[in-house]
């Protein structure tokens, strides 16, 4: 195949592929081998799908309704570029009796909206606002893999990992944040085997490309006042964002930055030698030459000393996390919480504060007893082996898969203890 993201090469007969995905769906979820016919793509789909513990009969679950839908879409920003997703796809999916949807960067769909018939036949299966279209809740789907990837997408028919799916054929981009580069969500056109052609890819990722270019036209969406914004979960090197200038930051100036930014009042030298050194041999003076530079890196006016602060309240992912778990809104936690905390560190305040913020969220998980965020958390690279989150999820979802890693987790932890003396 000449694009292995494309679904059908030209000139195939769709009838005959159907029955032959079909037939290899058939063989996978028998025996876990993928016929060699199916697309790559899929394959690796349909594999990370049945690691998620998801069956081939599942339904999408419906996560956000009514108040709280509406607010979250209100936040969202790809709310900001709906109007032109509406412009771009909105009348080819209604004369097409298709469907433009939206998803969040969890496949979470926010908007649906198209052919009237259509969406009534999309609803029987909950592909509707509020509800989730991850790869781990329903599998190989175009809005859910194409975030999952990080690439547009073709789905058809019979390469959807659950059964009730397979009537429809789909094609999906992501969407970045022009500033940072991360996935937003997707934006995903949905109908008949019609859209199996390349241009519905091509056209998807056009409408995908047209959207960022808005967002990064449009006045940047800060904080009151214009705060600074500190990126500094999933990743050793934090980015500043600061009147417009990414900055990325050196790691020992990544602690620095995320220690000031929770001190407005300031920290003094010997307060930030206890944060920042286990080696308590580390000087003074040490710390002052990267205050110093940490000082030229960020321009003047933005660190003062005596105590050491920031002149500006800067705005953190680290606090848009801490904030949400206060008042419950565990949904908007995890997905704001794009991994550990500067996770390479070993400041002894930056792992405590890592610690603190990783455990709250997945003690707030466990509790919410959702196998949707359950699952999302333990098909991360921080979550793989937690052994308590896999527990509930086996609780709240008790598949096959998901029971057979729990009993090697557990495994893994009976043989590592200690034997009683």
């Amino acid at each position: 195949m000449t694009d292995p993201w494309v679904a059908l090469e030209p000139g195939a007969d769709p009838a005959e592929h159907v029955r032959m995905l079909r037939r290899a769906h058939e063989t996978f979820t028998e025996g876990g081998a993928v016929p060699r016919p199916v697309r790559p793509v899929v394959a690796d789909s349909w594999r990370r799908s049945a690691r998620a513990g998801v069956g081939p009969d599942a339904t999408a679950s419906v996560e956000l309704l009514d108040g709280d839908l509406g607010a979250y879409r209100a936040e969202h920003p790809l709310a900001r570029v709906m109007p032109l997703f509406r412009e771009l796809l909105g009348t080819f999916a209604a004369d097409g009796e298709h469907l433009l949807a939206v998803c969040d960067a969890h496949g979470r769909l926010l908007w649906v909206e198209g052919h009237a018939s259509t969406r009534r036949r999309a609803d029987r299966m909950n592909f509707v606002p509020g509800a989730r279209w991850a790869e781990t809740a329903v599998g190989t789907n175009a809005p859910g893999t194409a975030v999952a990837v990080d690439r547009p997408v073709q789905v058809f028919a019979a390469e959807h990992f659950i059964r009730q799916v397979q009537p429809w054929t789909c094609a999906a981009a992501p969407v970045h944040d022009p500033r940072t580069g991360r996935v937003l969500g997707a934006v995903d056109i949905t109908g008949g085997d019609g859209l199996a052609h390349p241009h519905s890819l091509g056209f998807v990722q056009a409408v995908a490309r047209a959207a960022e270019s808005q967002l990064a036209l449009l006045a940047p969406e800060m904080p009151a006042a214009d705060l600074p914004e500190l990126s500094a979960l999933g990743r050793d090197e934090a980015r500043l964002l600061v009147g417009g200038r990414g900055i990325r930051l050196s790691r020992r100036h990544s602690e620095l930055l995320v220690l000031l930014s929770r001190h407005p009042e300031g920290l003094t030298g010997d307060e930030l030698l206890c944060a920042l050194y286990e080696d308590e041999s580390v000087t003074p003076v040490t710390l002052r030459a990267e205050l110093a530079r940490l000082r030229r890196v960020l321009g003047p006016g933005l660190l003062e000393s005596r105590p050491y602060r920031l002149t500006v309240p800067v705005e953190s992912d680290v606090a848009v996390v801490e904030r949400r778990l206060e008042t419950g809104a565990v949904t908007a936690a995890a997905a704001a919480y794009s991994g550990p905390l500067l996770p390479s560190s070993q400041a002894p305040a930056v792992v405590r504060l890592r610690e603190r913020l990783a455990d709250g969220l997945r003690t707030a998980l466990i509790a919410r007893r959702d196998p949707d965020l359950l699952a999302d958390w333990v098909h991360t690279p921080w979550g793989e082996d937690d052994f308590d989150v896999w527990r509930a999820l086996a609780a709240a979802r008790p598949t096959a898969a998901v029971r057979a890693r729990l009993a090697a987790l557990e495994s893994e932890l009976t043989w590592r203890r200690p034997a009683a003396t």
